[in-house]
């Protein structure tokens, strides 16, 4: 995988000097289901030094009592757009529908998880917040609460009104953005299609341009069939839908690989020659990807009009309230969407 761009680098090491440009970019912080891992998340980083200005979007009776069981002291204030200090959070509050237990699941509190995406989403959108970082959540409360729900990609481009985004999982080097996400597996052949592969691949080019400093970002595309199809004996995806849309895409100058066979896209070799691999499915990326980095990737939501990244894990219900967790994901989601708000600011 290519060299991490020279502006990342810099940053990171602000954070290492705790050296600081006089711009910070504000971010919100949801803090996800409120019987899981996500409040913990968010009390500890009030011990964290961060160059942004942190708005954590939840309850602070919640926040106030997961402090508690994990032993933290800190002291939260109404946020007010001032620079994040050690042992202090700035909160947006949102309040519970019921009292929330770590550990335990309450379809009641469903609405109260959207509310705070919506809240930091719609103050992303009017330029409140820099960016937005999303703690983990259940999906299987929500839509046992009866509220169709997919997922944060899902759900942030319905209410952005964005009619199509790329996730994409970057740990270290390696990103890893998928052409599908949320589907059965028998579902996703018929999803592969001419226009869905250029729209993913051109929104994929735009956003490694813009928002990760690459000028002609180059992209390893995988085959769908074990093989890459092994010319049309192991399917004919590849023949008739994919090299025909990568090859309309190289026509407009877009630097692209593939398609290859999955069990040899990730080699060193291959990923040596690439800025991202575009995976045609959720399973037949991630996992790599997560191998790779698991506790330390980042969730990131490319085509949306506002920066949005995520921690790579979930609510770890049994963790909640424990102290036994890692916040090495949140760093990483944080510092990646500092980043890329800098870049941002940076161009304008």
């Amino acid at each position: 995988m290519a060299p991490t761009s020279t502006w990342i680098n810099r940053i990171l090491i602000d954070y290492k000097t705790k050296t600081v440009s006089e711009y910070l970019p504000t971010i919100a912080l949801t803090a996800g289901e409120p019987g899981g891992i996500g409040p913990d998340l968010a009390v500890m980083a009030s011990q964290l030094n961060f160059a942004c200005r942190l708005a954590v979007c939840a309850s602070p009776d919640l926040l106030t009592e997961r402090a508690k069981m994990l032993g933290i002291p800190v002291k939260l204030v109404d946020w007010d757009n001032q620079p994040h200090q050690i042992g202090q959070l700035s909160v947006v509050p949102v309040a519970l529908k019921q009292p929330a237990r770590a550990g335990y699941l309450n379809i009641d509190n469903a609405s109260y998880v959207l509310n705070t995406l919506q809240i930091a989403a719609e103050g992303c959108l009017q330029g409140n917040f820099d960016a937005l970082v999303t703690g983990p959540l259940q999906k299987s409360v929500i839509n046992d609460a009866g509220i169709p729900f997919t997922g944060h990609t899902e759900y942030l481009a319905e209410l952005s009104k964005t009619r199509s985004v790329v996730m994409m999982l970057a740990a270290g080097n390696l990103r890893v953005a998928l052409a599908t996400t949320h589907l059965p597996l028998r579902d996703v052949s018929s999803q592969i299609t001419y226009e869905l592969l250029t729209e993913v691949i051109e929104i994929l080019h735009h956003d490694l341009r813009t928002k990760f400093a690459l000028p002609r970002p180059r992209i390893l595309v995988c085959g769908l069939n074990p093989h890459a199809g092994e010319g049309g004996h192991l399917g004919t995806e590849e023949i008739e839908t994919i090299e025909p849309a990568l090859d309309a895409l190289r026509k407009k100058g877009l630097n692209l690989i593939g398609p290859l066979p999955a069990d040899t896209a990730f080699v060193p070799r291959q990923l040596a020659r690439a800025d991202a691999v575009l995976a045609m499915y959720h399973d037949q990326g991630l996992p790599v990807l997560k191998h790779a980095g698991f506790g330390n990737a980042v969730n990131i939501t490319l085509g949306l009009p506002f920066i949005r990244t995520s921690v790579d894990h979930g609510t770890a219900l049994d963790l909640a309230g424990s102290g036994k967790i890692d916040t090495g994901s949140l760093q990483q989601a944080l510092m990646m969407a500092t980043s890329m708000a800098l870049m941002k600011h940076q161009q304008h």
